[in-house]
């Protein structure tokens, strides 16, 4: 007889609370965001996240790595993970002649992981896909009609559920699907504001609702020599999809007093529905374990952003993306009784040469990474929670462009523990 460990039901219960409610806190203040439908989420699982974002060629029996489902097939055959990492973020916008800070803090993802047969393990989960969030105020003088302030915002962003397999093929070589319902709202708002009384100002606001499948296939293949070294590679494939769109425009005159506004009419409202492509993305990488003590991946992958097309935009400013990821991790006896022996120290490192290209220039973004990695003796040594610092920098002040240095501070939290539990009978 098997009994369900309603304990750990609860905790997975918990946060997905956590994770699913927190997503309306999801306000970012990022310029470049204002490029295709937001900036792309890129994330990867807590641990993974430490080490420079890697995952195309790790699995692990006690981590969840949803950058590849093939690397599902490690999860143990009697128990569940579930996963859940949140974030806090500072960044510092600059151009040549200002500076603006901004603050904010949101859920990345809540993930959980299940076996179903011997050879085939599932995964699900919700995870960020893009965000999008930016105020831009440009003030100019105009002879007629003296000073006008306009006004450009954008908020909002993509999400996806997801529902992953991994197959075990034979000794060493897995394949993996997850299967993703995208969805969100992007919001971008264009303002005409006149210095004086007696003018109505203007607005015109854009607003698309987004909805469709998107699907990820991978493979991996392990391979140990002399039971000291393991070598991995893995491979990963994103499809260009198409998903349906519903595009709200509206165009309205207001009157402000006061910093309050006032809604006098509405001169234009239309509703029309199409699709947004989104493009496609190729990966691979590389991975070296040396028994339980260190870990080294690499990963590049390509998209080409040259094929985004959604309704009321251009991809004029956008090029094709590389992006190189490398991470490492060191322990110095996982089996010691000694706990700091057992702590995970993780480093890593990302660059992109960006999907964003303005006044002739590629809008780069290079980050770097350390965190810790604690098992928890709460629940058992397989569950743990970690935290990740991460430094980077986007974009640059050349051609009168923006450059933001950003801060991420993130804590994750794995729970793994067996699913079924048999009872003993007396």
């Amino acid at each position: 007889m098997y009994k369900v460990n309603f304990n750990k039901l609860i905790a997975t219960f918990l946060l997905s609370v956590f994770c699913i409610c927190g997503r309306g806190q999801n306000e970012i203040s990022s310029p470049f965001s204002k490029y295709g439908y937001g900036l792309p989420s890129n994330v990867a699982s807590g641990a993974y996240d430490a080490m420079g974002k890697v995952g195309y060629a790790l699995q692990n029996p006690y981590l969840l790595n949803f950058k590849n489902p093939a690397s599902y097939v490690a999860f143990d055959s009697l128990s569940f993970i579930a996963d859940a990492s949140f974030s806090i973020y500072s960044s510092t916008l600059k151009t040549t002649e200002t500076t603006q800070n901004a603050t904010y803090a949101r859920p990345n993802y809540l993930t959980l992981g299940l076996p179903v047969t011997k050879h085939w393990r599932m995964s699900a989960g919700i995870l960020p896909f893009s965000t999008l969030g930016y105020s831009i105020l440009d003030s100019q003088e105009d002879e007629s009609i003296g000073k006008v302030d306009y006004l450009y915002e954008g908020e909002g962003g993509l999400l996806q559920l997801y529902w992953g397999n991994g197959f075990k093929i034979c000794k060493g070589l897995s394949i993996g699907f997850n299967l993703s319902y995208v969805f969100g709202k992007l919001t971008y708002t264009r303002s005409a504001v006149f210095d004086g009384d007696y003018f109505l100002h203007t607005m015109v606001n854009n607003t698309t609702l987004v909805d469709g499948i998107h699907y990820t296939v991978g493979a991996q293949y392990f391979v140990g020599i002399r039971n000291t070294h393991r070598l991995g590679f893995g491979v990963v494939y994103e499809n260009s999809a198409y998903v349906w769109t519903k595009q709200q425009d509206f165009i309205y005159n207001f009157s402000r007093n006061n910093s309050y506004d006032t809604f006098n009419d509405t001169v234009y409202c239309a509703e029309t529905k199409g699709s947004m492509k989104i493009p496609q993305k190729i990966g691979g990488g590389l991975s070296y374990q040396y028994k339980e003590k260190v870990l080294v991946s690499a990963d590049v992958a390509w998209q080409n952003w040259k094929r985004l097309s959604m309704p009321g935009r251009t991809n004029d400013n956008l090029q094709d993306a590389f992006t190189v990821n490398f991470g490492m991790q060191f322990i110095a006896d996982a089996t010691s009784t000694n706990y700091l022996k057992k702590i995970r120290i993780r480093l890593g490192a990302q660059y992109t040469t960006g999907q964003i290209y303005l006044h002739e220039t590629s809008i780069r973004d290079f980050s770097v990474s350390a965190g810790l990695g604690f098992p928890l003796k709460l629940f058992n040594n397989n569950s743990s929670i970690g935290f990740m610092f991460e430094y980077g920098q986007m974009g640059t002040l050349k051609n009168n462009l923006l450059k933001e240095n950003y801060f991420r501070f993130s804590l994750h939290f794995t729970l793994q523990e067996k699913w079924y539990q048999r009872v003993k009978l007396e």
